[in-house]
């Protein structure tokens, strides 16, 4: 964790930053220029309807505190890091989520741009919906994390203003909403069939591998559905980092009678999972999760499905699932495993064995590799 003092339009803001090693900052270069902009065009004395998308770890959501703004995020992380960043005796505010999306209109909208192009499209179009017609998007990222074709689906979804002159290698664009949203947008929603059924599965645009089943996954499904048909009805699955479910729906497709929940720290890959869970199995016994990990009260698992993620934002390491590994080694029900696919550049069989005392191959590829973990040890660091 790091913490430092954000000083920006003579704010002095303390924020600390989850994870992701020592050198990393809470907020970068993007965050200090949108709260320029915003403080520069806005006083809250005029009482602007304010609606922050995608804050990273809390630089816009309490930097802009005194517009008493509604913060709208994809990641369920924004929410532990308020936790962390708020202020003591102030109000922590609460992210709403794709989950139940936030009702306009908002004069003003402070968007951190993502990096992938359908993503952005699928953001811009929303804003387009609650933005009233008068009223300004104030976007902005890094140069380096931005599409190679933002410009183009800026010019097409938003009517841009201004163009910021890039600073610290960041990007800040004001624009006037435009008139397409997400009604009748064919690629809100892409996917596949799953694999040996008459299933298919769908996703959101923010979830990893929407379009085609990933090959990591693709190793794992066999063992999935192997160790699936193997366990008592009534047994309790996590699929964590769900994404559009493909390992949930694979244990409810050899073993209906089984109680899984899907968890993810995105809100459209629950959403995601939600869906495809109710249009292939609307029967089964299921709980959805909108968690950066697994919670405390989240109870006790016979199995946990994990393909971990490998990134966070741009930043590349095994951090995430150290900490999800750390999670479900208390989460196991005694006699409880789990399966797992991972990068082999990470190494994952020397960082399981700090967390668990029997890790063993089951399968492997020349960029993935298949474990099953058990007997776990919490006492371990």
């Amino acid at each position: 964790m790091t913490s430092d003092v954000l000083e920006v339009s003579g704010l002095s803001l303390p924020l600390k930053r989850p994870g992701g090693g020592r050198s990393l900052r809470a907020w970068d270069a993007a965050d200090e220029q949108l709260l320029e902009q915003v403080l520069a065009r806005f006083h809250p004395e005029a009482r602007p309807r304010v609606l922050i998308v995608d804050d990273q770890f809390g630089a816009l959501t309490l930097g802009l505190a005194q517009f008493a703004p509604v913060s709208f995020a994809d990641s369920s992380s924004l929410s532990s890091a308020l936790i962390m960043n708020t202020p003591a005796g102030e109000d922590v505010v609460t992210p709403a989520s794709w989950l139940a999306p936030p009702k306009g209109p908002f004069d003003l909208v402070v968007m951190r741009i993502p990096r992938q192009v359908d993503y952005l499209s699928c953001l811009l179009r929303w804003i387009n919906s609650v933005l009233d017609p008068d009223g300004t998007l104030i976007a902005g990222g890094m140069i380096k994390h931005l599409p190679d074709s933002s410009s183009a689906v800026f010019a097409d979804l938003v009517h841009t203003r201004e163009v910021c002159p890039a600073r610290k290698k960041a990007r800040v664009i004001i624009a006037a909403p435009g008139d397409q949203t997400l009604r009748n947008w064919a690629d809100l929603w892409k996917g596949y069939p799953l694999p040996d059924s008459a299933h298919k599965v769908s996703a959101m645009p923010n979830v990893f591998a929407r379009e085609k089943l990933d090959i990591g996954t693709r190793l794992l499904l066999p063992l999935v559905t192997r160790e699936a048909v193997r366990l008592a009805p009534g047994s309790q699955v996590l699929d964590l980092a769900c994404g559009n479910g493909v390992l949930g729906l694979t244990v409810l497709e050899a073993n209906p009678e089984l109680a899984v929940t899907f968890a993810d720290v995105s809100s459209q890959a629950v959403v995601s999972a939600r869906d495809n869970t109710a249009e292939a199995f609307p029967e089964a016994e299921v709980a959805f999760l909108h968690s950066d990990g697994i919670p405390e009260d989240a109870g006790q698992f016979g199995l946990v499905l994990l393909n971990p993620p490998f990134h966070e934002g741009g930043v590349v390491g095994d951090h995430i699932a150290l900490r999800l590994f750390r999670q479900v080694a208390r989460h196991l029900e005694p006699g409880g495993r789990m399966l797992m696919v991972g990068n082999r550049h990470l190494g994952y069989h020397r960082s399981l064995r700090r967390f668990f005392s029997t890790v063993r191959q089951l399968d492997a590829d020349p960029r993935f590799v298949v474990f099953e973990v058990s007997d776990q040890d919490a006492g371990r660091s």
